[in-house]
């Protein structure tokens, strides 16, 4: 990977259009596979190491439960809970989108704009 503050530097501006897209979504962040934070667009109450901490908790445990149920390569992890959706998209090998909504966000837009990001982040070739 790339400087880390190149990273963030890159790759923050990307996450504020992204979190732009929707009032609902309250924080964006992009981790490495081992949950360090490279760049974040957070909202109050999101702490930044701990969803790095829960983001490759929950990509190691995908990827075993991908593997395990013959689901091919893990490709997105959604959670959706009684305050909102976390919602988890690889970028590459070594990176992952996280975004964190609120209940009311229409989830299929949130899909389609949280691919489109992680897609433009992975054409960087930073992460």
């Amino acid at each position: 990977m790339t400087d880390k503050s190149a990273i963030q530097n890159t790759v923050t501006p990307i996450l504020k259009n992204l979190n732009a897209t929707s009032s609902d979504i309250q924080a964006s962040a992009v981790m490495s596979r081992d949950g360090h934070s490279l760049a974040t667009v957070l909202g109050d109450g999101v702490n930044s190491v701990r969803l790095g901490a829960i983001c490759a908790t929950l990509l190691s445990l995908g990827e075993k439960a991908s593997t395990e149920l013959s689901r091919g390569r893990l490709r997105q992890i959604l959670i959706h809970g009684e305050e909102g959706y976390v919602l988890l998209l690889r970028i590459g090998e070594k990176a992952v989108l996280a975004v964190v909504s609120r209940p009311s966000a229409n989830l299929g837009m949130m899909l389609v704009e949280a691919r489109r990001t992680a897609n433009e982040i992975y054409a960087l070739g930073m992460v």
